[in-house]
């Protein structure tokens, strides 16, 4: 198995080195401050602040080096990718992919990169909140542009499967316009809602009352303000377009509510679209071959359907 340089020990780099490390993998990591490094050296694993030597390290061992910082980190670190591990086989873990392929274009273009993005997290961060089992079951997506390294694609697909998660191609603008509905959308919604829950200051009677719905709407919104700003400003494009269809199915809602009273067109809609996300829970899996002459387009088919890719056809 191929060795992993994990570059960032939060929540989402912390979890991957757990989770490699388990399926007998050499990881070693950075991290940005001498406390996570010192705490997840304690814990056993191989962490240093010393970006430049563990590159260096990827460098010499061919491994393969993943970025998993936020995304207002990303330039200074791809810039010492560029000096010290030019040609190495590169992937990340950012919520987007459009800003980190035009980046890794701009600022280390000798790189041999492949994104990819687990669809895995909790509001909690840090070296201390990782998980081995983060990724058990998750859609993993791993970018399926025209012209990407094949083998640098198995890499970051059998590094999902070693983590334990579902591989989902998709083309880079499809994976930024996906999330901006179903991930950077919902942090936006569910900042609005603790807002309006919360009302004035001082009076907390609606907060003492909230229960199920009210918590499981406003999870994410415990997120540090700061990682939210990050994926949610640096998908600007497609969320806007997310936000604009949610404004105008509020608006439809509220004109239904203060004509007529009915709910029904945006409640009935709601439960739909639920029970049919319900249903793409247990995707197709299904095995690909990398030697076909059109293999990205039919990844990015395959990740259209919302199957997942099973193994390699031999």
């Amino acid at each position: 198995m191929r060795a992993v340089c994990v570059l960032g020990t939060g929540l989402i780099g912390g979890s991957l080195m757990r989770a490699a490390a388990r399926a007998g993998r050499e990881v070693w990591g950075t991290a940005a401050s001498e406390a996570t490094a010192v705490a997840a050296v304690a814990d056993g694993f191989d962490v240093t602040t010393d970006t430049d030597a563990a590159l260096a390290r990827a460098a010499e061992a061919d491994a393969l080096v993943v970025v998993a910082v936020p995304l207002t980190a990303l330039e200074p670190l791809l810039q010492r990718i560029d000096a010290v591990a030019p040609t190495c086989r590169l992937t990340d873990a950012v919520s987007v992919k459009v800003a980190v392929a035009d980046a890794v274009a701009q600022f280390a273009p000798r790189t041999r990169y492949v994104g990819g993005h687990p669809m895995a997290g909790t509001a909690q961060s840090g070296w201390a909140a990782g998980d081995p089992d983060l990724f058990d079951e998750a859609a993993w997506v791993v970018a399926a542009d025209d012209g990407l390294d094949l083998d640098v694609w198995r890499d970051v697909a059998e590094l999902a499967w070693d983590c334990r998660a579902n591989v989902v191609p998709a083309a880079v603008d499809e994976h930024d316009a996906a999330v901006a509905r179903i991930s950077h959308l919902p942090h936006l919604m569910a900042a609005v809602l603790a807002s309006v829950g919360a009302g004035e200051q001082g009076d907390d009677l609606a907060l003492a009352l909230s229960a199920g719905s009210f918590a499981d709407g406003t999870r994410v919104a415990g997120t540090r303000p700061e990682l939210t700003l990050a994926m949610c400003e640096g998908n600007r494009a497609a969320l806007l377009t997310a936000v604009d269809e949610a404004l105008g199915r509020f608006g439809v809602m509220r004109g239904a509510l203060a004509s007529t009273g009915g709910l029904a067109a945006t409640v009935n809609a709601g439960h739909e679209a639920r029970m049919r996300w319900a249903s793409t829970r247990e995707p197709l899996h299904v095995p690909v071959d990398l030697g076909a002459d059109d293999v990205f387009a039919e990844l990015r088919e395959l990740g259209r359907r919302g199957d997942v890719v099973e193994a390699w056809k031999h």
